[in-house]
């Protein structure tokens, strides 16, 4: 008996990609072994963290890095570190920041919600949060009007799908406004870990990761950066960061995660999935009454997704809701679908799952 039928649970098909309420990913059995082996075992938990900071900065590049609970919980640890730094006394006051710097700046088009806020996160660590330009445009000159205010504790910037359409944030251009100020840089790039040399080249101070999606590891947040800002988001554990601290079994597995990654032919994942893609595509054309296309990831990840267009008399949110509703549910991104369109991002699925959502939208289709 599967963990689905002994728990009275769905099987999902999870064409959403790396989505958070189906579970994310999925490690692979490496990772799920290294996660068993650790569930047993006691650990120097600090001991086991400077593993995981030198593993990180071996497969990253960065300095140095830590994990926490998840990205969500990371954005509140590093904007917490670069109020509180190591200070122990400051770290226990939080989030009452008296005498510390306490603005947040942030982009406007930055702001996002991924199931929280953005803007909560910051505040959960005590924080106020300064909007800079509008959700259209937000250039250096935005930038600098506002990191040169008083009180300012950071830069943080969002690399996502989510971000508001306009006119993208020079990253780069941004660090370099904010360092002449002398403000770090946090950049969020949850879901950009095949991209995170990318991002710690503009020279953020850190950048948080996400584990769990493209790494698929166990749930964890990844915060990599200079030593100064990662020995400050560790130093939060004495703090605001406890009730967001990482299991010991979710940095193993973090580390199986790493290892897997470097050990894999990128080039050869990259390929592998542009061909699943390309295949699904031209199998939907001829399916009556959509059409098909592929759409590159719209934050620059090297992934693909497909994108369905329904035609006249097929309603795209009536055929989503048919999907979900069958046996085994499918899930496809829906964002679109007040314009006629489903998005479905097809990593980490297999042949079989494949086969499946073209099977159902045969089915589902009217002829």
């Amino acid at each position: 008996m599967g963990i689905h039928e002994r728990l009275g649970l769905s099987e999902v098909v999870n064409a959403c990609g790396t989505y958070t309420p189906l579970g994310v990913s999925r490690s692979s059995a490496a990772v799920a072994a290294a996660v068993a082996a650790a569930l047993p075992e006691f650990f120097v938990l600090e001991e086991l963290g400077d593993r995981a900071s030198e593993a990180i900065a071996h497969a990253t590049g960065a300095e140095a890095g830590a994990v926490v609970h998840c990205t969500a919980a990371a954005t509140t640890i590093a904007v917490a570190a670069a109020m509180a730094g190591s200070d122990p006394e400051r770290i226990a006051a939080l989030p009452d920041t008296t005498g510390m710097r306490h603005r947040v700046v942030l982009p406007a088009g930055h702001a996002v919600d991924y199931g929280q806020s953005n803007l909560q996160a910051v505040r959960l660590a005590g924080a106020d949060v300064v909007l800079a330009g509008t959700e259209e445009r937000c250039g250096v000159d935005e930038l600098t009007a506002v990191l040169a205010g008083a009180e300012v504790a950071c830069l943080l910037l969002v690399s996502s799908r989510l971000v508001r359409p306009g006119e993208p944030v020079d990253l780069a251009a941004a660090v370099r406004a904010a360092h002449g100020h002398g403000v770090p840089v946090i950049i969020d790039g949850a879901a950009q870990f095949p991209r995170v040399g990318e991002l710690l080249a503009t020279g953020a101070d850190a950048v948080l990761i996400s584990g769990q999606k493209y790494l698929a590891s166990p749930t964890a947040g990844l915060v990599l950066g200079t030593r100064q800002l990662v020995r400050a988001v560790r130093a939060q554990d004495k703090g605001i960061g406890r009730g967001m601290k990482p299991t010991k079994e979710a940095i193993v597995g973090v580390l199986a995660a790493l290892d897997e990654w470097q050990a894999a032919d990128r080039e050869e994942w990259v390929a592998r999935e542009a061909a699943k893609v390309a295949d699904f595509v031209r199998a939907a054309g001829r399916l009556p009454g959509i059409s098909a296309r592929e759409w590159a990831d719209p934050a620059g990840l090297p992934v693909s997704r497909v994108v369905l267009s329904v035609s006249d008399g097929v309603d795209a949110a009536a055929l989503a809701a048919k999907l979900r509703a069958g046996r085994p549910p499918i899930f496809v991104m829906t964002d679109r679908a007040g314009s006629g369109e489903l998005v479905l991002e097809l990593v980490s699925l297999a042949d079989e799952e494949v086969r499946t959502i073209l099977e159902r939208l045969d089915a589902e289709l009217p002829r």
